[in-house]
């Protein structure tokens, strides 16, 4: 058969050569009937599924349909939708029912869903429709964009979850939709966080808001007990001259703290025939080189005994420092940094023990018959415990709009918002607590039988220091967007804007103070991340 001009060439395009998903694609390749050896291959079309979310049409074989009137036992089509969000995407991901395969897309009216979504990568959500009517779902004359969106705003939580699919490596659109987090509802009550891609997630934002709402305040920290921490305790007397060869000093006393820590008073000298013992000094041994360090009293030799001397107080613990740093990103949204607990004070010092008496000298003895030991010394005083440190301020919440973890992408196109609002400010730190009182020494024995020189008393305990005050806890941050490994891309005409990052909180009892435990203020920025290596300071 002659070959026919091209002029005169015909295509057969038969029914069904357009595609649904799921049904089989143009051959590409059809025969004119009076030249069965002359062909010409086609492209083949591209499916009535596919396209510009704002133009394509709305099948039944494209996506899953949910309205605000709809129910979740309906098949999730235009004519019998489902009523919320996580049961389409749900049909979406693995089929309407056995047999027919993911459309992985939903297709949801504009209106209001009150609850926390959770969408897998590769399944996308087409928000935005006007249902009105409950035929035509096509975005094409009805689409009501930003003025009429799909809205996911549940009371708690964060609202929408891009998450890891069962296809790999594959990529969300999130279209026609305003996601509204409200204030301080992600997880730890603080915070509050539109939108989490989770590790490995992708997802492109278009036509669509993302809008954080304001972290709450930061908790004060904890006061420490507003009584005073445990005193110590009395010395114990020495015994009588004339009652002994050798009288032993005074045993000490031990004030043991609630933390195991202890204060010792120093023994008390013993009473001597001629010379008396030395008291011993007391314990823990002061820091540094206090006026009074609980030094043990002579004994009584051509001298009179001495005193113990009282015991060094505790040493006092100092303001804590504010929180500082960035703080993390993980599942649960942002963990921020409370300021640092204020420390405990020091115990005091037990006093040193009273010097001992002697029993004769020149002039005087104790009388025949009776023991001939001078009187022994009064050991010292315990000192008292120290205070208890104030607990650290808390951290305000955060108001991020999108989070994005490791591995994940996410790309925010033209017409999109995506808002940060005000961190929460930081919590004061607590106050910390006045040690203990430290007890005085025990009395040295007398002598009333005699002339001869009584034994000296012992030093009384230092007083225990003060718990340290704590410090103010981080401001929360305001953020469009805050990543750690992830991929960020962002259109010149989409907006992405933080709000207000929270003020640090004061350290406690630092009125007057300048930065005195005073914690970091948030951070305020379109885009943070937390991975990026902290800048070195200029030299």
């Amino acid at each position: 058969m002659p070959l026919l001009e091209p002029q005169r060439m015909r295509l057969l395009l038969t029914a069904g050569t357009l595609s649904m998903v799921g049904a089989g694609a143009l051959s590409g390749c059809t025969y004119d009937d009076s030249c069965y050896d002359e062909r010409l291959c086609l492209t083949p079309p591209k499916s009535l599924c596919d396209g510009d979310p704002a133009a394509a049409m709305a099948l039944d074989e494209c996506g899953v349909f949910v309205s605000e009137q709809g129910d979740d036992d309906s098949a999730g089509t235009k004519g019998a939708p489902v009523k919320t969000l996580q049961h389409a995407i749900g049909l979406a991901a693995h089929g309407r029912g056995p047999g027919e395969p993911p459309t992985r897309r939903v297709y949801a009216c504009g209106g209001l869903f009150e609850e926390k979504v959770a969408l897998p990568s590769g399944v996308d959500l087409w928000g935005g429709r006007l249902c009105d009517d409950g035929d035509d779902w096509s975005y094409e004359g009805s689409f009501g964009g930003p003025d009429h969106p799909t809205i996911i705003a549940p009371p708690a939580g964060i609202p929408l979850r891009v998450i890891t699919g069962e296809e790999g490596d594959t990529t969300s659109m999130v279209f026609g939709v305003r996601v509204k987090a409200a204030d301080a509802s992600a997880d730890d009550g603080k915070s509050s966080i539109a939108m989490i891609l989770s590790a490995g997630a992708r997802a492109i934002v278009r036509e669509s808001d993302i809008l954080a709402g304001d972290g709450k305040n930061g908790e004060p920290g904890e006061d420490a007990p507003s009584f005073r921490a445990s005193s110590g305790v009395v010395g114990n007397n020495g015994v009588d001259a004339c009652t002994a060869d050798a009288a032993p000093g005074a045993l000490p006393v031990v004030t043991v703290c609630d933390d195991g820590i202890e204060s010792r008073g120093g023994y008390g000298g013993d009473g001597g025939l001629d010379t008396g013992g030395d008291g011993v000094s007391g314990l823990p041994e002061p820091v540094g080189n206090p006026p009074e360090r609980g030094l043990g009293g002579s004994g009584a030799s051509s001298m009179a005994c001495t005193p113990g001397e009282k015991g060094a107080k505790g040493t006092d613990a100092e303001r804590a420092a504010g929180a500082a740093g960035a703080g993390l990103l993980d599942v649960d949204g942002w963990v921020g940094v409370r300021g640092e607990d204020g420390k405990k004070g020091g115990v005091g010092q037990g006093g040193g023990g009273g010097g001992g008496g002697k029993g004769r000298d020149d002039m005087t003895a104790c009388p025949p018959g009776r023991p001939q030991g001078g009187a022994a010394g009064g050991s010292g005083g315990g000192g008292g415990c120290g205070g208890k440190g104030g607990k650290g301020g808390d951290y305000g919440g955060a108001s991020i709009a999108i989070v994005a973890l490791q591995g994940s992408a996410i790309t925010v196109e033209a017409g999109s918002k995506v808002l940060g609002g005000k961190g929460g400010d930081g919590g004061v730190g607590g106050t910390g607590q006045w040690g203990g009182f430290g007890f005085a020494g025990g009395l040295g024995g007398n002598a009333r039988l005699t002339e001869t020189a009584p034994a000296c008393r012992g030093g009384g305990g230092g007083n225990g220091g003060r718990g340290g005050d704590a410090g103010g806890g981080l401001g929360g941050h305001s953020l469009g967007i805050g990543s750690v490994g992830a991929s960020v891309a962002l259109s010149e005409k989409a907006t992405v804007l933080p709000g207000q990052a929270g003020k640090g909180g004061s350290g406690a009892n630092s009125v007057g103070e300048v930065d005195a435990g005073q914690g970091e203020g948030g951070i305020t920025t379109f885009w943070y991340r937390f991975d990026a290596p902290t800048p070195e300071p200029p030299r």
